[in-house]
């Protein structure tokens, strides 16, 4: 039996409460990992409550955040410090340690980088990456997108696997309410201000949830506030149950984002609920939204409302089957374990 390590980042439980995509698809991974005979331990924080072993002995920054307020800056790198000893004391005990962390894990790995993955879940074409990936030229990296791995060295390549999610968490939706749905957070990244545009414009109402982003927390107050109103409602962060229903009896989920997404979870959390998606031609988006089957990918806020008016041309049936066929956690794990074995058999 293959020996997985899954290193989770400490921002977050895993799997989340609410915000927190990386920690959703890594519990879901190290699920259907166990499901293939595959011995999975997870490194994470103290609050995650999940039946998969687990090591780890500190609340998230999350955690400490809702107990303590805010803390001293160079608290997250002290949990990542704490979390690389626990695995550097732990490092025998697996055939492959897969990472889904920043940058600690490479020189605690050494030698045993070559039995090592790397998911990074974030964009990759910055100069950090750029150090990073020449630094450490014998780090293995799967990228989530082909979008994503266009920006990492071709010495670190070790194939693309899209993310996969729980194949029975969000259940097809056949008959939709009026509204339109933006699930994200609330950044100039993901735009929800264009958003509510568009939605105006066709003449249908909106519904918005996600988390106030801590790194830009103005964007709220000044570009998305102003524009709410009856048509246009801000409910707040989400967890599953309310992300289903808001997803479900949705025509559409809008994806106007700004910036190079390297994979966009809420796409295909839409597709599972059977709702048709409409995405900015950016980052990841051609790949996951297949044009005029499972929703419309545009270049423009003109496109987008176009787009809206051909949405029940759509069969939200089949939006789900293409979610099962290419996006479950089955599908991801899989791909990964083919990833392990041939590292493994170099």
């Amino acid at each position: 039996m293959i020996r997985i390590a899954q290193v989770a980042p400490n921002i977050f439980p895993t799997p989340p409460t609410h915000h927190g995509g990386t920690e959703r698809v890594i519990h879901d991974l190290s699920i259907a990992l166990r499901n293939l005979q595959v011995e999975v331990t997870l490194f994470a924080p103290a609050d995650s409550v999940t039946d998969i072993p687990r090591v780890g002995d500190h609340l998230s920054l999350a955690a400490l955040e809702a107990r303590e307020g805010r803390v001293a800056p160079g608290v997250p790198a002290a949990l990542e410090a704490l979390q690389m000893e626990a695995l550097a004391r732990r490092l025998d005990d697996f055939d492959i340690v897969h990472c889904h962390g920043e940058f600690a894990h490479a020189p605690v790995l050494g030698a045993r980088r070559c039995r090592s993955l790397t998911t990074v879940h974030w964009r990759v074409d910055e100069r950090d990456r750029a150090l990073f990936f020449a630094g450490f030229p014998d780090l293995p990296v799967a990228a989530i997108s082909a979008a994503q791995e266009a920006g990492i060295p071709a010495a670190n390549r070790a194939g693309i696997v899209h993310h996969g999610i729980a194949r029975d968490r969000y259940a097809l939706r056949s008959e939709p309410e009026g509204h339109l749905a933006f699930i994200g957070r609330m950044t100039d990244q993901k735009r929800p201000d264009v958003a509510i545009r568009v939605a105006r414009a066709a003449g249908l109402p909106i519904r918005l949830a996600g988390t106030v982003d801590v790194g830009n927390p103005d964007y709220f107050d000044r570009a998305v506030r102003p524009l709410l109103g009856d048509d246009a409602v801000y409910v707040g962060p989400v967890d599953d149950a309310a992300k289903g229903r808001l997803l479900g009896g949705a025509r559409a989920l809008l994806f106007p984002i700004d910036w190079p997404e390297p994979f966009g979870l809420v796409m295909i959390e839409a597709m599972a609920c059977g709702t048709p998606v409409i995405a900015w031609n950016r980052g990841s988006v051609p790949e996951i939204v297949e044009d005029g089957v499972t929703g419309f990918v545009v270049s423009s806020e003109a496109e987008a409302v176009a787009a809206l008016a051909r949405v029940g041309e759509l069969d939200r049936a089949q939006v789900r089957r293409r979610f099962e066929a290419r996006f479950t956690a089955e599908r991801m794990a899989a791909d990964y374990l083919a990833i392990y074995r041939r590292l493994l058999g170099r």
